[in-house]
């Protein structure tokens, strides 16, 4: 399989991520789930995946679609387009899978998938991670990773406003 083509198959409907997750799960591998609107990549993303992901084997990221991010985060948000921004985070070694959902948070996708770890970043206590009521009652994990002062899409808007 050519790079460009491995890196596509990473982006998957709901479906696909479904069957994706219960195969992993059928050869005792565990996933993990985190989601976020990942708008411009940059350091404290990656780094935050990359040990979202060693928490288990496989990584799955449920992305804000178009516009999920501007109910959000208001009407100039996403930077990125959707198609963009997933193909950036299925570049990513670290990622196994990308699944976009409309909604304002990702509880659906989170109770269809049912990961067996569900993380956020340090910025979010473990009794606000949405979707931890139904990843708990199904035994699995709920945790907050630590947060990368300084580093945000906001912050790097601004950056660049300001030069």
């Amino acid at each position: 399989m050519s790079s460009i083509a491995h890196i596509q198959a990473k982006i998957q409907d709901w479906s696909q991520a479904r069957q994706s997750v219960d195969s992993w799960k059928a050869k005792g591998e565990r996933v993990v789930f985190t989601n976020g609107c990942f708008d411009i990549l940059h350091y404290g993303h990656v780094f935050y995946l990359a040990q979202a992901r060693d928490l288990g084997r496989r990584l799955v990221i449920g992305l804000n679609s178009t516009d999920s991010v501007r109910r959000l985060k208001g009407p100039q948000r996403p930077i990125n387009d959707q198609a963009t921004r997933q193909l950036l985070l299925a570049a990513l070694e670290c990622v196994d899978a990308v699944v976009v959902f409309e909604e304002d948070t990702p509880l659906a996708l989170i109770e269809f998938l049912m990961p067996d770890i569900l993380v956020k970043g340090g910025d979010w206590t473990p009794d606000q991670i949405v979707g931890a009521p139904a990843v708990l009652a199904n035994g699995g994990q709920v945790l907050s990773l630590p947060y990368i002062a300084g580093y945000s899409t906001t912050a790097i808007e601004q950056k660049i406003k300001s030069n």
